[in-house]
């Protein structure tokens, strides 16, 4: 196989990796700096969020039917009117608390089923009132200025995306732990190899913020890191990550194949479980794109490609969730 590597072409996205067994890598454990990654994530939580909170995947929410969705313990339903804007409001009925998840849609109204109470979106009222809401065509926001507390923004704090986000794929999963055990997850890259060997190869930190007076400037981890696509073949790239507000972590490829593509991170409070310890959903949404002149025909086949993505985001997490629960229980002893 070195034969192989040394003829071939440099310019190919797909590049040879080394067969070296999966313990031959060298240790990250010294870099991995634990009060480097809590000064990181003390600073990400003093991120300003606008009160903005990830409600779903865009695509989740429609017109035929409402979703209901709970964040930070405030019940939550969903929908989309005649023109296809997104509608949000409490999910509890005014009159007698039944779920407006299970009511009827009429354009920007709902209708309860269980009394016929009709309550609309375009018509504020004392009892009931929606929420200010913002769709991106990727993720569906809601904002929550009793919960969030903070100045309220027009808008949810994005970083950097693509400027056509067709190519993209939302997965949603649920962990028992709190959003800054996710956020603390992301902030430490140098686990990726060790910890995901199917996904990732040749991670190496090359840039990471500092102990201390951590700015907008100064804030982001650069990773060098190989995306396995088979056992020996993988693409190389350059990705930083970075925390546009307290509960997102971006990772923006920078340099190598894709660059532009951004994977967003979001981890949004649901509540306490039954048994009173609280569940975060983590909404990851990857958002493709290349420079490569066949790229657009990946618009066509993105009803196999979306799969694809929803599935390796899912494996990741599979790994990470459990990382972040334990990270929970040591941090607080449940």
């Amino acid at each position: 196989m070195s034969g192989t590597r040394r003829r071939w072409p440099a310019k190919l996205a797909l590049q040879p990796l080394p067969s070296a067994p999966w313990a031959e890598q060298t240790p990250t454990y010294q870099d991995a700096d634990p009060a480097l990654i809590d000064a990181a994530l003390r600073w990400s939580q003093r991120r300003p969020s606008g009160n903005w909170y990830v409600l779903a995947a865009s695509a989740e929410v429609r017109g035929d039917r409402a979703l209901g969705v709970t964040i930070g313990g405030v019940e939550l339903v969903a929908w989309r009117d005649a023109a296809g804007a997104l509608r949000v409001g409490p999910g509890a009925c005014p009159h007698l608390g039944a779920p407006l998840a299970l009511a009827a849609v009429d354009d920007t109204a709902l209708i309860c089923r269980w009394h016929g109470l009709r309550v609309d979106a375009a018509e504020p009222a004392r009892r009931w009132c929606a929420y200010p809401v913002h769709d991106d065509g990727v993720l569906a926001w809601v904002r929550l200025d009793t919960l969030g507390g903070e100045t309220p923004t027009d808008t949810p704090v994005l970083g950097p995306r693509p400027a056509d986000t067709a190519i993209h794929a939302v997965t949603t999963v649920t962990g028992v732990c709190e959003p800054r055990d996710i956020i603390a997850n992301r902030l430490d890259p140098w686990h990726g190899a060790w910890f995901h060997p199917y996904s990732f190869a040749r991670l190496r930190v090359t840039g990471t913020p500092p102990r201390r007076e951590i700015t907008e400037e100064n804030h982001r981890f650069v990773v060098e890191v190989t995306f396995r696509v088979t056992r020996g073949l993988g693409v190389p790239v350059v990705a930083e990550f970075t925390c546009p507000d307290p509960r997102t972590i971006l990772m923006r490829v920078t340099s190598g194949e894709g660059t532009g593509s951004v994977v967003e991170t979001h981890a949004t409070p649901i509540g306490p479980g039954l048994d009173g310890r609280p569940r975060t959903a983590v909404v990851e949404a990857v958002i493709a794109t290349s420079e490569r002149p066949g790229f657009r025909h990946t618009r066509k086949a993105l009803p196999v490609v979306r799969p694809l993505m929803k599935y390796a985001a899912t494996r990741l997490w599979r790994d990470d969730l459990a990382y972040a629960e334990r990270r929970y229980r040591q941090r607080t002893g449940v």
